[in-house]
C-alpha cells in the first residue's frame, strides 16, 4: 500500500519556532505533526463514540422511562472520588 501526505500547512515564523523548540531529541518535524494529527483523531473518535453512547441512552431512557435522578448520580460519582483520593493519600504516605 502506497503511503499518502498530508498537506502541509502555513504558520507564521514564531509558531514553527516554538513547535521546534518543543521537540524531542531526535524528533523531526514531520514526526511531530503526524503524532499530533493522530491524537487528534483518536480524541475526536472517542468523543463521537461518547456522544452516541449518550445519546442512545437518552433514547433508551425515554423508550422505557427509566431514569436516574441526578442527585443519586452525583453521589455515587462522589463516592468513588472520595475513595479514589483516600488510596491514592495511602500510597503517598
Amino acid at each position: 500500500m502506497k503511503t499518502a501526505t498530508i498537506p502541509s500547512v502555513r504558520v507564521e515564523p514564531e509558531f514553527r519556532a516554538e513547535v521546534e523548540a518543543v521537540l524531542t531529541e531526535g524528533e523531526t518535524l514531520s514526526e511531530f505533526v503526524e503524532a499530533s494529527v493522530r491524537a487528534n483523531v483518536e480524541r475526536r473518535r472517542i468523543q463521537a463514540e461518547f456522544i452516541a453512547r449518550g445519546l442512545r441512552s437518552r433514547d433508551e431512557a425515554r423508550r422505557t422511562g427509566d431514569y436516574v435522578d441526578a442527585d443519586v448520580v452525583i453521589d455515587a460519582l462522589q463516592r468513588k472520588l472520595d475513595a479514589a483520593r483516600s488510596r491514592l493519600a495511602k500510597t503517598r504516605k
